[in-house]
């Protein structure tokens, strides 16, 4: 005999309920409003809510597990916890600029940044340095598209 799983028609249906409706579905299952994310967010974090309330959550020296490596990622840094791993050069990466005929490394390091032998925490600080203006260090180091803003 065999039983009829719904969840798995659950999650295939949060791809065509509505917004407001899942909005309405995070109210119902996180007991809280939802936050301002986009819809792919609410759909990833909605799908796994309805697997966890019923199948379970991750074992409590799991999550014990997951909290030390972030721990060893960011030092208990909250502000640095919050910053996208997958947006942020990966240490050692050279990022290479020309700027009136001059070319520009910057290595990516542990801490933020390393030009000209000194440490900077921020790419803007450093294209301030090289330029004498206010720039947008992702952008003049070609990290980010100004005009898409990716």
């Amino acid at each position: 005999m065999t039983t009829h799983d719904p969840i798995p028609a659950r999650l295939a249906a949060l791809k065509t309920t509505s917004t407001p409706d899942l909005k309405a579905q995070w109210r119902e299952l996180f007991d809280s409003e939802p936050p301002p994310f986009n819809r792919r967010y609410l759909e990833s974090r909605l799908a796994y809510r309805i697997q966890e309330l019923a199948y379970g959550g991750l074992k409590p020296e799991t999550v014990k597990r997951l909290e030390a490596l972030g721990e060893q990622l960011d030092g208990g840094d909250r502000k640095k916890s919050r910053i996208r791993a997958d947006l942020t050069p990966i240490v050692g990466t050279r990022l290479i600029r020309e700027w009136k005929d001059v070319e520009h490394v910057v290595t990516v390091t542990a801490d933020g940044f390393d030009w000209q032998g000194r440490p900077y925490k921020s790419l803007s600080a450093i294209a301030r340095a090289i330029t004498g203006t206010r720039w947008n260090g992702w952008v003049f180091f070609g990290l980010k598209n100004h005009r898409r803003g990716a």
